[in-house]
C-alpha cells in the first residue's frame, strides 16, 4: 500500500533521469512525476519538445539549486532528418513549405557534409523556440506569422556520426554543446545536401555529466510508487556537479560558510565553482574561490 498523500507535498531531494515519452510536453511529464512523488518542489532542466523522447533530468527539492548548471552541460541526441521537405516549424509537426526531389546520394556525400558541421560553428536559432524578443517567446510570435531577425550563436558539435540512411532520410548521432538546436542542425544539413529537410525523429540519449544508461519511464515511476520504492530512483544532488573540484571542510569551517563568512585555506581550488563537503562526506553546497583568495559560499544546501 502506498502512503497517504500530503496536501502540501513531501520534502523530496534528488535528481531523477526521466525517459520522457513521445507526444508529451516536458512540463506535462514533470507535473505527472511530481504528482507520483507527491513532492513539494520539482523542476526540469532543458525542455524537450513533445515530438522528442529521452533524457529529461527532474530536480526535486534542493536539487533545484543546481539545475541551472545542467542547462549549460553538453547533450547527446539521435535524430532523423526527412530529406526533400521543409516545414514551417523545422520538424514534422509543421506545415510543408517546400518539396524537392531527393536524388540518389551516397554515404560519402553525407560524410562530406557532416564534416562541415563538426567543431565550432555558427547557428541561427529557429523562430519556433523559447528564446524571447522583448519578453515574448519567439514561438508565440511565429504562431502569429511574425518573423524576427535572430543573431547567429556560436555552438560546438563535438561529434557527428552517420548511423544510417535510406532513400530520403539520414539518422545521425550528435554530441553537442549547450544552445544547440537539433531541428536547425537537421535543416542545415538537408540544405547542404541540396534537398532541404525537416526533423522527423529526436531522442536525447545523454546529458552531461550523468551516466544515462539507466532511465525511468513514467510507467516505471507509477509501478515503484505502488511499492514505496521511489527513493531508489533518485541520484544525489552532487551527481550533477561531479566534474567540479571539491574541498572537505571541518565543522568550524562549515559553520562559517553556512553563516555567510569566508574560509582561509591554502588548498582551495582556484575555481568559480567548488563542491563543498563535511568530513562525513555530506554535500553542503557550492563554493567559489574569491578575489581575496578565500573560500566563499555560492549556493548552500539545508542540512537536516
Amino acid at each position: 500500500m502506498s502512503k497517504p498523500r500530503s496536501r502540501k507535498g513531501n520534502d523530496v531531494d534528488g535528481i531523477l533521469l526521466l525517459d520522457k515519452p513521445l507526444g508529451r510536453s516536458s512540463n506535462s511529464a514533470l507535473q505527472k512525476v511530481r504528482y507520483l512523488f507527491n513532492a513539494k518542489k520539482a523542476g526540469h532542466t532543458g525542455s524537450l519538445d513533445p515530438l522528442a523522447t529521452g533524457v529529461l533530468p527532474i530536480c526535486f527539492g534542493q536539487a533545484s539549486k543546481v539545475s541551472a548548471y545542467l542547462l549549460d552541460s553538453d547533450k547527446r541526441y539521435i535524430f532523423t532528418a526527412q530529406l526533400g521537405e521543409t516545414t514551417t516549424t523545422g520538424d514534422k509537426e509543421g506545415d510543408i513549405l517546400e518539396t524537392r526531389e531527393v536524388s540518389k546520394f551516397s554515404k560519402e556525400q553525407v560524410e562530406a557534409v557532416l564534416e562541415k558541421f563538426r567543431g565550432g560553428i555558427e547557428q541561427i536559432p529557429p523562430m519556433h523556440s523559447a528564446l524571447k524578443h522583448n519578453g515574448q517567446p519567439l514561438y508565440k510570435l511565429a504562431r502569429q506569422g511574425i518573423e524576427i531577425e535572430r543573431k547567429a550563436r556560436s555552438i560546438t558539435i563535438h561529434e557527428l556520426t552517420l548511423l544510417s540512411q535510406t532513400e530520403d532520410t539520414i539518422t545521425v548521432d550528435a554530441h553537442c554543446s549547450k544552445g544547440t538546436y537539433i531541428r536547425t542542425l537537421a535543416q542545415d544539413i538537408g540544405e547542404a545536401l541540396g534537398f532541404g529537410a525537416h526533423l522527423s525523429m529526436l531522442r536525447r540519449t545523454n546529458v552531461s555529466p550523468f551516466d544515462c544508461s539507466k532511465l525511468y519511464t513514467i510507467e516505471d515511476i507509477e509501478e515503484l510508487a505502488e511499492t514505496n520504492k521511489l527513493a531508489d530512483t533518485l541520484l544525489p544532488i552532487d551527481s550533477a556537479l561531479i566534474k567540479l573540484p571539491s574541498i572537505v571542510l571541518n565543522d568550524e569551517e562549515a559553520k562559517r560558510i553556512q553563516n555567510g563568512l569566508k574560509v582561509s585555506r591554502r588548498d582551495i581550488p582556484t575555481s568559480d565553482m567548488i563542491r563543498m563537503y563535511l568530513e562525513n562526506k555530506v554535500f553542503i553546497g557550492i563554493g567559489r574561490y574569491s578575489s581575496d583568495h578565500q573560500l566563499a559560499a555560492k549556493r548552500i544546501m539545508q542540512i537536516n
